[in-house]
């Protein structure tokens, strides 16, 4: 993995990590796309290495701890997608003092909500528990900056696809990373709606 430009604590996580060795061409792509601030489809398969991309951008983008409220909203398939991603950023930022949730479904509601307002910079949720925290006000989301969308061709076919419009339409433009195994033809009315001169990385 390509290391020049990253923060010192996010190399350093990288590389306990040994994903310096044996780098996937996806994450060379992405990282340096999204660090630039694009709005970016990753279509890859399943193995080539999206997650590991997706917060290793994100940690490089936010840095460090500044907010109370979250900068980065993370829509997830699953609970255990959650916990897998969340596992992940406690690898790879392990040197910084970024703070990530999960949130889900099964969990009560009320100690996310909690939670959150206690102070994150991260949030990883699946589409339904995130549309529930958003009706309570259970989750702030004027200091978003990225809003990622991972294996967005199972996620948008729901009825959730107005989660991420909720999220996305608003003065302040947010960067948007979708990731998916395969591009869909509903990406392009998504792209229209929310994002700018979206680049397309496929491997």
């Amino acid at each position: 993995m390509k290391l020049k430009k990253l923060i010192p604590e996010l190399v350093q996580g990288i590389t306990e990590a040994g994903y310096e060795k044996n780098p996937r061409e996806i994450q060379n792509l992405c990282i340096s796309k999204i660090k630039s601030g694009a709005d970016t489809f990753i279509i890859a398969p399943e193995g080539s290495g999206k997650s590991v991309a997706i917060v290793s951008a994100i940690i490089q983008q936010l840095k460090e701890a500044v907010e109370m409220a979250p900068r980065a909203i993370v829509i997830v398939e699953s609970r255990d997608k959650a916990f897998e991603l969340d596992s992940t950023f406690k690898l790879l930022g392990k040197y910084t003092n970024l703070r990530v949730f999960p949130v889900f479904d099964q969990g009560q509601i009320k100690f996310q909500k909690d939670t959150i307002y206690e102070g994150q910079d991260v949030v990883i949720g699946t589409p339904k528990r995130i549309h529930e925290l958003l009706n309570i006000t259970g989750m702030p989301i004027t200091k978003v900056k990225m809003l990622v969308v991972e294996d967005a061709e199972r996620i948008l076919p729901g009825r959730y696809h107005t989660v991420i419009y909720s999220i996305a339409d608003r003065e302040k433009k947010i960067q948007c990373i979708f990731t998916a195994e395969k591009w869909q033809e509903r990406f392009e009315k998504m792209a229209e709606r929310i994002m700018i001169n979206p680049s397309i990385l496929r491997k």
